[in-house]
């Protein structure tokens, strides 16, 4: 984590994440996240890279106000995720 705080939802555990912490999710793990009570950034890395251009899609969804839960389903499946549960407050604007 960059700045802030995330929480990290992780094997049914919430995980509270503040700036300078390190978080590791093997493939295929369920998880899930948000932002914590301060304004955050994190940087996410991926190897191998097989997110490369999820959020460029979701980008250019939400800049396109193309954004529902079946589209989001949609970009999410062409990168091997599946979305589980309501799409987090704030996620797509």
């Amino acid at each position: 984590m960059l700045d802030g705080e995330y929480v990290i939802f992780l094997d049914g555990r919430e995980h509270r994440c503040p700036a300078g912490s390190f978080i590791y999710i093997p493939a295929g793990i369920e998880h899930g996240f948000r932002v914590g009570d301060l304004p955050s950034q994190k940087l996410n890395l991926y190897a191998p890279a097989a997110m490369v251009g999820y959020f460029d899609e979701l980008a250019a969804a939400i800049g396109a106000g193309e954004v529902d839960d079946a589209s989001l389903t949609e970009i999410a499946q062409r990168y091997s995720m599946e979305v589980l549960g309501p799409v987090p407050g704030g996620y797509t604007s």
